[in-house]
């Protein structure tokens, strides 16, 4: 690996641990926020809705817990393999992946306050976003020839 090349990998590596570093501090925000709605705040709106909007409610409430442990894990995933706690090839290990997330309902999103509204939406396009960081991990970039490799090959085929 050349000097630019290194340069780039270590600038790469930062912008990758910042992307992380906001990412993770964005989610803790956002679940200490539906935490503190779901179960305090949210409880005078949980308990004005019909018996079974008070259900989706509660689903809903799960259902964005789940969207942000799923990207909290992957977050901390990530973090550790920066840390060189991790190898990186562990990332693609299915266990290290995002999880699955559980679809929010359009009828059941349409009777939820809007405080709840806005925190599920939040939950689904951090998740998305984070998806997308999961899915370029496979992205397999094609190896970079040496240089000392390349004149050997060129000189094999000359001779």
């Amino acid at each position: 690996m050349n000097g630019v090349e290194q340069r780039w990998d270590a600038g790469a590596s930062r912008i990758h641990r910042r992307l992380i570093d906001s990412l993770y501090t964005e989610s803790m925000l956002l679940a200490d926020e539906a935490r503190g709605y779901f179960d305090e705040l949210g409880r005078n709106e949980r308990e004005a809705l019909s018996a079974m909007n008070r259900v989706m409610f509660s689903c809903e409430s799960l259902k964005v817990t789940t969207r942000l442990m799923h990207v909290i894990a992957w977050l901390l995933t990530q973090r550790a393999i920066d840390a060189g706690e991790l190898p990186r090839r562990e990332a693609l290990d299915p266990s290290r992946r995002l999880g699955e997330a559980p679809e929010s309902d359009d009828a059941a999103f349409a009777t939820m306050p809007p405080i709840a509204q806005g925190l599920i939406v939040a939950s689904i396009d951090l998740y998305r976003r984070v998806a997308l960081l999961d899915a370029a991990q496979e992205t397999v970039a094609p190896p970079v020839a040496s240089p000392v490799q390349s004149l050997q090959d060129r000189l094999a085929l000359a001779f």
